[in-house]
């Protein structure tokens, strides 16, 4: 699967969940998944992840997250030319951060926002200071496997890649 595949990819299961949320959950109030552990809970985040610039007018936030999206897709997008194509999970890590990065980046153009719901606790303590989305979650993961290919995988014995 090519990177534009899987960060296309993410970018519609975050949207598609985003979309159900703002439709079928009420704002601010928690949905029990799994008591004591998962929740629904529909926010809308104006910051980035631990509320960073939340208190900031949508003036000079918003055009201050389409600059670092935009400067953080041009590095992905440098770095993955220079990745073999052999290298499928660096790849498919790349393809996970930029997909979740523009998730979030259509939030920002749309709602000035970024929607949120995914809710972890553990008996009434909240896994992160905030609740996330699926976007969050594909930067996450793309990042760990990122790391985790860095310190895996053999170096690559192919030419660049061509996407």
């Amino acid at each position: 699967m090519r990177l534009r595949d899987i960060s296309l990819l993410a970018v519609v299961a975050d949207q598609l969940s985003k979309y159900f949320i703002m439709r079928f959950c009420v704002l601010n109030n928690p949905v029990t998944l799994i008591k004591d552990y998962l929740y629904l809970t529909y926010i809308q985040n104006p910051g980035a992840a631990f509320g960073f610039m939340a208190d900031t007018t949508a003036t000079v936030r918003v055009p201050f997250f389409i600059v670092i999206t935009v400067g953080a897709g041009l590095i992905v997008y440098a770095y993955q030319r220079f990745v073999p194509l052999d290298r499928k999970w660096t790849r498919a890590a790349l393809g996970l951060i930029w997909g979740g990065a523009m998730g979030n980046f259509v939030d920002r153009i749309f709602y000035k926002k970024v929607v949120d719901f995914i809710d972890v606790r553990f008996h009434g303590h909240q896994w992160f200071p905030y609740v996330f989305n699926v976007a969050d979650s594909c930067i996450t993961v793309g990042i760990t496997i990122l790391i985790l290919s860095s310190l895996l995988e053999k170096p690559a014995q192919s030419a660049r890649a061509d996407n």
